[in-house]
């Protein structure tokens, strides 16, 4: 098995390239998916988010409402690492789960692509054969969280300075992937990737015969 990590700042464009990926057979978890998963009503990680912060982060249904549970995590350094202390491990432990299933399917073949958002801040890299990095001008971030998301500006831009800069995060790629343009660009890119991933799958199983 071959296993890349994915990252990138908010807003860079992660989910399209992962859906990318997989039309050209990757195995893709996205972390995303996963942390609705973890915070689904009467789990552990939900009745740990409800506690601390009441229930006005739920939803009519006793979902949590993740929109507004960001609107206070990304203004409060505090209540958002504890946030990431609920879930994070938990995020962590089924996205592994998940990838031994496969792994046990193909017989350790294959690429698989764990797309996860804090992989810099959390510093898991070492743990994977490569990194890709999906980067977007920190403009055209915060325009895409305005115009798609419907934040305000100045949410947006909260929201990415939240986060690691860009030079840290370019810092770990072993290949960036440019979401500066439209859908035929990006996808360019993501060709030029997956060249480089499939090249370097099959160097690490010619040095394990």
């Amino acid at each position: 098995m071959f296993l890349v990590a994915l990252t990138g700042g908010i807003a860079s464009g992660k989910s399209t390239v992962c859906r990318m990926l997989e039309e050209k057979g990757a195995f893709v978890i996205e972390s995303d998916a996963l942390a609705r998963e973890v915070v689904r009503k009467g789990e552990p990680a939900w009745r740990e988010i409800v506690e601390h912060f009441g229930p006005s982060v739920l939803d009519e249904e006793g979902e949590i409402n993740r929109a507004e549970l960001a609107r206070i995590v990304f203004s409060n350094a505090e209540e958002r690492a504890f946030l990431n202390r609920v879930t994070h491990p938990r995020i962590f432990q089924l996205m592994f789960e998940r990838l031994r299933a496969w792994e046990e399917r193909e017989g350790g073949g294959g690429v698989a692509v764990l797309d996860i958002p804090l992989l810099v801040e959390v510093k898991a890299g070492d743990m994977f054969d490569f990194t890709l990095v999906v980067d977007a001008p920190p403009e055209l971030q915060a325009q895409r969280l305005v115009s798609d998301r419907g934040s305000s500006v100045e949410e947006a831009w909260s929201r990415i300075r939240s986060q690691v800069s860009r030079e840290e995060r370019l810092s770990c790629a072993d290949f960036v992937i440019r979401n500066e343009g439209g859908l035929d660009g990006l996808r360019r890119e993501v060709d030029r990737a997956w060249e480089v991933i499939t090249l370097k799958a099959r160097e690490k199983r010619g040095s394990h015969i």
